[in-house]
């Protein structure tokens, strides 16, 4: 039996030339000359780019000695506009509106727009640009979304309430900018309203298998146990992306979707059917708020939402927020 040989793999640059005039063929030239190498054309490129080629032989090929090898490569194009999305036609009587607040998101807010678009075949796409100044406002008007722009910085979550305010859909969809979430992921929401839920809540609940719990996850199951729903353990509508339906919204109020706390405890007190539609991680891909900030400067915000919906629960209801003194007899005290 032969001892096995070990094939190595095989790098090669090759400068590929390519012109306007579609007459000239391009030139190939290659520094480790191989038998049998065909020439590479790659069209897209307006000038001289290097092409990485690399050269793998296939698992079965390196065993027997047969067999063809995979061939991968790596192109460096600056040309953006080969991949940014096309533009969208928002529906003139949408079952669904997807509320996109965004502040400096001229990255992002193309692709968020046009995997919104997609939830549904009747669907708008309303994005809340406030004070942005890289040129958010422009890609989003570019790509068809109805576009509400306000020179200022609304704060956070306001724009909720100002895209709500503007919404047609019977179903309201809410996420941001600044997380990319495919469309897989935002339809389950959307059909969790169809089915007859209110509020359609996202299962992410932050990290809670940890000695030091975060205060704003430690908030939410606060919240959830004096709404008397500890199945809904950490989850809110702080956490995007959720859905609503056109009765959430008339029940619970424009205005206090700029305080999700506040619009989870109206939902539950009022009888709205609540409900974890779906798991989306907007913990890992979230740019802000991570790591690279000593300080999170949006914490005392959502705890002081929090505390505010609680007291709204206690105006609603008793001092205890609706839990009763079980076996005291505070009557016997003197």
């Amino acid at each position: 039996m032969l001892p096995k040989r070990r094939i190595p793999s095989i790098h090669k640059r090759i400068y590929i030339h390519s012109s306007s005039n579609s007459s000239k063929k391009s030139s190939t030239r290659s520094r480790t000359p191989a038998a049998g190498l065909k020439k590479n054309r790659i069209r897209g490129h307006s000038r001289s780019r290097i092409v990485q080629i690399h050269t793998r032989m296939s698992k079965s090929a390196r065993r027997t000695g047969k067999g063809s090898s995979r061939t991968r490569f790596r192109t460096r194009n600056n040309n953006r506009a080969s991949i940014t999305p096309r533009p969208i036609t928002n529906a003139i009587t949408p079952k669904v509106s997807v509320v996109i607040p965004a502040m400096n998101e001229h990255k992002n807010i193309a692709k968020v727009i046009a995997y919104s678009r997609r939830v549904d075949p009747d669907t708008e796409v309303i994005v809340v640009v406030n004070g942005s100044h890289d040129g958010t406002e422009r890609i989003a008007r570019r790509m068809g979304a109805k576009v509400i722009v306000y020179a200022s910085p609304l704060g956070h979550d306001v724009g909720r309430s100002v895209g709500a305010s503007h919404a047609k859909g019977g179903i309201l969809l809410f996420t941001d900018a600044d997380i990319l979430i495919p469309t897989r992921l935002l339809t389950p929401f959307v059909k969790s309203i169809e089915n007859g839920v209110d509020v359609a809540l996202n299962r992410y609940t932050g990290i809670v298998n940890t000695k030091r719990v975060h205060s704003v996850v430690l908030a939410k199951h606060a919240l959830n146990v004096v709404l008397h729903r500890t199945d809904l353990t950490g989850t809110s509508m702080t956490t995007i992306p959720h859905a609503i339906s056109r009765k959430a919204l008339q029940t619970i109020g424009t205005e206090w979707l700029a305080v999700p706390p506040k619009a989870l405890a109206i939902a539950v007190w009022r009888g709205l059917n609540v409900q974890v539609a779906s798991y989306v991680d907007v913990g890992r891909p979230n740019p802000r708020k991570r790591k690279w900030k000593k300080i999170d400067p949006l914490k005392a915000l959502i705890i002081g939402d929090h505390i505010e919906a609680i007291s709204w629960v206690i105006e609603n209801t008793n001092e205890r927020g609706g839990y009763t003194d079980s076996v005291r007899m505070r009557d016997m005290v003197r």
